[in-house]
């Protein structure tokens, strides 16, 4: 099993990906939680293996949390995309067995 944790600041308008398609190991949770005043309004989008962001989850005002965990979840890269005006600080924890 191998946890990975990390911290990071996104510069508004930037997106990449955050976590990276699992070549050996098999992802089984991730979660993002954004560091940030609970005043503070700000925009992100999630996208699961979409670097177009076709389809995504949206993490909005109020909302700082995502989580993902089981057998169902994206084995893809995760990407992350900073559509708010400012920079906004991130955690990023993922599990892979």
């Amino acid at each position: 099993m191998v946890q990975t944790v990390k911290s990071e600041t996104i510069l508004a308008g930037f997106k990449k990906i955050i976590f990276e398609k699992p070549l050996v190991l098999h992802r089984i949770f991730f979660s993002i939680n954004v560091l940030a005043p609970l005043d503070t309004w700000f925009e992100s989008r999630v996208s699961f293996d979409d670097p177009m962001f076709l389809s995504y989850y949206t993490l909005t005002g109020y909302t700082k949390y995502f989580e993902a965990k089981g057998e169902g979840i994206s084995q893809g890269d995760v990407w992350l995309f900073n559509t708010s005006s400012g920079d906004v600080l991130y955690t990023f924890v993922e599990i892979l067995v």
